[in-house]
């Protein structure tokens, strides 16, 4: 409906014909041998751009057909000149189609008029070709009839995020002009902004009939904010005013930076010398042209030609605009020579009264439809580069990153979609990107100064920041307000102040500001942290100074800085110290294997000795029992061999080792306070009702019942550190508590008071921490961050802050190395090397006595009956004996004894019956005694 209504509209007035409406059919040439393919140019020719624009189309028009003449077809370009407005453009736009039936239209000027005149190309199927229409607003996408030969405002806002990005800005101004042109722009843009996580503080927005009084105020308005980086997206016409008045006050020095769109930095309309001055420092984005011989002499043809046809003008810069003017007479008349067909050169004429204002009296087109398609296909090496529509208009290749000189331009950098930032065109650059300052070459900012400006400042109006503080009635190590009423001042001290003045020194400027206590009337405190910092959204304080925990739900509102304390939530419990009263700590230093292991170890090397030692040594005979003791009790004797040496020389390296690690470590159990926790699991506090503490107005408690399941009526407040020492000491059976449970710095200063009564067991809960809070989007967030990493980084300086208000880190190893001295004892695994060492020499002793032994046994082959002689048989007689003489099978008769069968003996004349008898008178005769075995 709203579109028929305009349609409507446009009629009547074309109907009247506005007498400002004037037809020059005169230019350019026509040579009247050819076809004339109808066009229609509508733009203000009075202005220096229209100058600028009818002359490189006139020259098109003449370069072209003077390089074809052999083309059947000529553009009859039908001009129509028109101020900078709407209804004139679209007034003009129908008197063409009407009168002179055109089939493509150039033009018009301005984006706003081209919103009109599309929709009129739409009904009458006529190409609206535009290379000064740049808003994205106008897409080609969606009115198949528009044609953009310019480049969509669109592309570069990629570039500009990329230079904001660069030098570290968080925040922007966005100056812009009311109107299509500067409208368009604003949702691509902040698009591309939040991709590189840049905020646009305030847009001021600059009508095209604004006074410069009305500018004069709203650069007011400006100088008093605290972001000072301006992106200006305006035509020259008024960007030109807005510049000159923001130099006359004094916002073009140092700590300002302006970035200008290609609307100022292409020259759609050129700027005043007076205006380029203005911009000294600003940093500009335009599209990149390739230069090109063609280009160059067709520069220098057209300051002639301009000359000629303006001569009282002072000759303009050829502008981008021109370049694509031509451009686009040149694809128009390679397609008019496509698409001529004489049967379709008129308008088909619907069968309507003229006097009917219904909008379908206009007619359609024959040719159109089949021209617009020549046009979207055509190719060809234009003044600007390659002229090819893509989606129905034309893409950059890259663009420039400008640097305002005085009167000057220096390229400082490119900027492509594929490779973004560089200091040199590299068109072959491709992969992800992060903008830096060092992709760029340096600039000279506004004040003559290569220092980056860092965006903000604290606002002009001779205000400090209002910092608010909490009243806090415990816990003042933390932060503690003193009232001198004879001075009349306050003092302010407390973990959180030093933190802050330290990092305040660590910040690269000065911020002035003043503590405000959030206090009421009677000077307690005036809410809980929670409402402390909403003040901060309310606009009552610029900054919120304490121990404000780090939270989800507060981020909401305001933004914090990186944590300046220890993180987390923990549980303190009451310790108890009965080690050293235990009986059996004596047991202590050794584990439960390491005790197993030893006895084993030492069974076996008793047996090792035993085994070398038994049938040379008399101290190792006996009977079973005295073997055993031999094995259990022996001794480094003298009288061993060489294998037993080796073995009990290491086993008692073993010994000396184990005894100086035992001694060691129960001078530790009973010197060293054993310190047990009471509790270690918060489960078993939930499980059997326990009561735990919290401090007062803190989210511990939401956090108690959300993850660890608490009973709200277990749960009991306390606001300083003697009420949890009070509270833990009577327990939850005496109406105490059985564990505190908050954020870390506050339990260390409760072990810092009490460093032999409680423990943190359980794990840490894992929280934001302490930060310093401002508005949600403050720049100086992210400075005061990094000045609070240059502070918990300096380890000496952290130590003397904390050693000030917790004690140092010295009570917490202390602590630390007696409640886990449980875990010390000494294992197997301390000792396994010695372990594998001992065994492996005492097996090795062993293997070589057993070799040496059946060496030496070995039987000979005299001894055993030729049909009885084999390997196993040997083995089977030396094992005999091996077991014989160890007295394995019964009594041992010591002093080298030899074993004989009882066929020897009753060979001569002896019986079982007098073998002690003659075993005695044996060993009288001097013969070695003799083992009966009778068989």
């Amino acid at each position: 409906m709203a579109g028929k209504t305009s349609f409507f509209i446009l009629a009547l007035i074309a109907f009247l014909r506005l007498a400002s409406t004037i037809e020059t059919s005169s230019e350019p040439r026509e040579n009247p041998a050819k076809e004339m393919i109808q066009v229609g140019l509508v733009h203000n020719m009075s202005s220096t751009a229209g100058k600028l624009v009818a002359s490189c189309i006139s020259m098109a028009h003449s370069d072209f057909y003077d390089a074809h003449p052999d083309y059947r077809t000529q553009l009859s370009i039908q001009v129509r000149d028109v101020a900078d407005d709407t209804v004139d453009a679209a007034s003009a736009v129908l008197d063409l189609m009407e009168n002179e039936e055109v089939h493509a239209i150039l033009g018009p000027e301005w984006s706003s008029q081209a919103k009109f005149v599309i929709d009129l190309g739409m009904k009458a199927q006529v190409p609206i070709t535009s290379f000064s229409a740049t808003s994205p607003s106008l897409s080609p996408a969606r009115s198949h009839y528009f044609v953009r030969t310019a480049y969509n405002d669109g592309s570069q806002v990629g570039a500009l995020a990329a230079v904001i990005q660069a030098y570290g800005w968080r925040e922007i101004t966005l100056v812009y002009e009311d109107t299509e042109y500067g409208d368009g722009l604003l949702p691509y843009l902040v698009e591309a902004l939040q991709k590189v996580d840049v905020r646009i503080s305030y847009r001021s927005v600059i009508p095209p009939s604004a006074e410069d009084v009305d500018i004069v105020k709203e650069l007011n308005k400006l100088l008093v904010m605290q972001t000072r980086v301006f992106l200006v997206h305006m035509t020259a016409e008024i960007g030109s005013r807005f510049l000159v008045l923001a130099s006359d006050s004094g916002m073009m020095s140092k700590e300002f930076a302006w970035i200008v769109t290609d609307g100022l930095s292409s020259l759609l309309d050129p700027v005043s010398s007076k205006a380029l001055d203005s911009m000294r420092g600003a940093i500009g984005v335009r599209p990149y042209v390739p230069r090109s011989e063609s280009r160059t002499d067709f520069e220098e043809r057209w300051r002639k030609f301009y000359a000629e046809r303006n001569p009282h003008d002072e000759t303009a810069d050829l502008s981008l605009f021109g370049l694509w003017a031509y451009d686009t007479v040149t694809a128009l008349a390679l397609a008019g020579e496509k698409a001529w067909d004489p049967a379709k050169s008129r308008y088909l004429k619907p069968n309507t009264s003229r006097n009917n204002l219904d909008f379908s009296s206009i007619g359609i087109s024959e040719m159109g439809p089949k021209l617009l398609g020549e046009i979207l296909s055509t190719q060809f090496q234009g003044l600007s580069g390659e002229f090819r529509l893509d989606r129905g208009e034309l893409q950059p290749i890259a663009f420039e990153i400008f640097n305002v000189v005085g009167r000057t331009e220096k390229i400082i950098g490119y900027w492509t979609s594929a490779g973004g930032l560089s200091p040199g065109l590299d068109l072959s650059r491709k992969g992800d990107y992060t903008a830096l300052a060092k992709d760029l070459k340096a600039p000279i900012w506004p004040g003559d100064t290569v220092t980056p400006p860092k965006g903000w400042v604290i606002p002009i109006s001779g205000k400090k920041l209002r910092i608010g503080v909490p009243k806090k009635d415990g816990f003042t190590e933390l932060f503690k307000i003193e009232w001198d009423p004879e001075k009349g001042v306050r003092r302010y001290s407390g973990f959180a102040d030093d933190m802050f003045q330290e990092v305040l020194k660590a910040l690269p400027f000065a911020i002035p500001y003043e503590y405000v206590p959030f206090v009421n009337e009677t000077g307690q405190s005036a809410g809980n942290y929670d409402y402390l910092l909403y003040q901060i959204k309310l606009q009552k304080f610029d900054a919120v100074v304490g121990d404000m925990g780090i939270v989800a739900n507060r981020s909401s509102y305001v933004d914090f800085t990186l944590p300046y304390s220890e993180t987390g939530v923990a549980m303190v419990v009451a310790i108890k110290d009965d080690e050293r009263r235990n009986m059996w700590v004596f047991l202590k230093p050794l584990s439960w294997n390491l005790w197993l292991t030893t006895g084993l170890a030492f069974i076996f090397t008793g047996f090792v000795v035993w085994l070398l030692e038994h049938r040379t040594n008399e101290e190792f005979g006996g009977h079973r029992r005295q073997q055993i003791g031999s094995i259990l009790l022996f001794a480094h004797r003298e009288k061993t061999n060489n294998l037993t040496r080796l073995v009990l020389a290491f086993w008692g390296f073993v010994v000396l080792i184990l005894t100086q690690s035992y001694t060691a470590s129960l001078s530790s159990f009973l010197t060293v306070q054993r310190l047990t926790p009471k509790f270690v699991d918060a489960r078993d506090l939930v499980r059997n009702g326990h009561k735990v503490g919290y401090q007062v107005d803190c989210f511990v408690p939401e956090f108690l019942v959300r993850e660890l399941d608490f009973d709200k009526s277990n749960l009991k407040p306390y606001s300083s550190v003697e009420e949890f020492h009070n509270a833990l000491s009577n327990g939850s059976e005496n109406g105490g508590v059985s564990a505190i449970f908050d954020e870390l710095p506050y339990l260390k200063l409760l072990l810092a008071e009490y460093p032999d009564k409680y423990k943190i067991v359980g794990p840490t809960y894992k929280t934001g921490g302490f930060g310093f809070a401002f508005p949600l989007g403050s720049p100086l967030v992210s400075y005061v961050s990094r000045a609070i990493l240059n502070v918990t980084q300096d380890k000496a300086k952290m130590d003397r802050i904390e050693a000030k208000y917790f004690g140092g880190e010295s009570s917490w190893q202390e602590q630390d190395a007696a409640v886990s001295s449980d875990n010390l004892s000494l294992s197997v695994y301390s000792f396994g090397g010695l372990f594998i060492i001992a065994g492996v020499i005492s097996a090795s002793s062993i293997v070589i006595y057993m070799v040496s032994f059946f060496y030496s046994r070995w039987p000979s082959s005299t001894t055993i009956p030729p049909g009885e002689r084999s390997l196993w048989s040997m083995f089977s007689e030396t094992a005999d004996d091996f077991f014989r003489e160890h007295g394995l099978f019964g009594c041992l008769v010591r002093n080298r004894s030899k074993v004989v069968p009882t066929s020897d003996f009753q060979s001569r004349g002896a019986s079982p019956s007098n073998d002690v008898e003659l075993i005695a008178r044996k060993a009288d005769e001097g013969e070695r005694p003799v083992l009966i075995i009778h068989v």
